[in-house]
C-alpha cells in the first residue's frame, strides 16, 4: 500500500510560480529576448502559467514553446519499442535568445539533459536557464535549476507526483512511498 503526503497545495503552487516569474524577470533584467519552453507533459502548463504571471508583472506576454524529448531520452531502448511521440512546437526562432526550460520535477537530471539536446537541435540560444516546480535531489548529472519552486529532500523509494488542473483536474504535489 502506498503512503502519500501532500507537500504543495494549489495556493502554494500558485505562489511558487509567481515567485519564479519574478525571479526570471529579475535575473534577466526584463524580458527582452526571453522565451519559455515547457517540457512535455506538465512543464507546458507550468510554462503557460509563468508566462501569464510575467505578463502581469511586465505588461507583455512571453511566448511559450512545447518540447517533446521522447527521442532524446537515454533510456529509450529500455522502454517501449514504439514510443508515443508528441509534438514539439516552438513557434519562434531560439537562436541568439534567452530560453528558460520549464519542467515539473528535477530528479536525476536526465530529462533535462535530453531537453538540452532537443533544444540545441532547434537552434543556438545565447543562454538556457532552467525552472522547476520541485527539486527533489538525487542528481546523476551535473545539472541544477536556476529557479526552483520548492526543494524537497526525498529518498529514492519515494515518488514525487505533480498534479495540475489542466491535466489532472486539480493542483497539488504529492510524495508517495511504497
Amino acid at each position: 500500500m502506498k503512503k502519500s503526503k501532500v507537500i504543495m497545495d494549489g495556493s502554494e503552487i500558485r505562489r511558487a510560480l509567481t515567485r519564479i516569474a519574478h525571479e526570471v524577470v529579475e535575473a534577466y533584467k526584463g524580458i527582452d529576448d526571453v522565451f519559455l519552453v515547457g517540457i512535455k507533459t506538465r512543464g507546458v502548463p507550468l510554462a503557460e502559467r509563468i508566462s501569464r504571471r510575467i505578463e502581469e508583472i511586465e505588461g507583455e506576454l512571453i511566448e511559450v514553446g512545447i518540447l517533446d524529448i521522447t527521442l532524446y531520452r537515454d533510456d529509450l531502448s529500455v522502454g517501449d519499442p514504439h514510443p508515443i511521440l508528441h509534438e514539439t512546437d516552438i513557434p519562434f526562432d531560439i537562436s541568439h535568445k534567452r530560453i528558460v526550460l520549464i519542467d515539473d520535477v528535477l530528479f536525476t537530471g536526465r530529462t533535462i539533459r535530453a531537453a538540452l539536446d532537443a533544444i540545441m537541435d532547434q537552434g543556438r540560444p545565447n543562454l538556457i536557464g532552467l525552472a522547476v516546480l520541485v527539486d527533489r535531489g538525487h542528481r546523476e548529472l551535473p545539472i541544477r535549476a536556476d529557479f526552483v519552486g520548492k526543494n524537497v529532500p526525498t529518498s529514492r523509494k519515494e515518488n514525487v507526483r505533480v498534479c495540475l488542473e489542466e491535466i489532472d483536474g486539480e493542483d497539488k504535489v504529492v510524495i508517495e512511498e511504497e
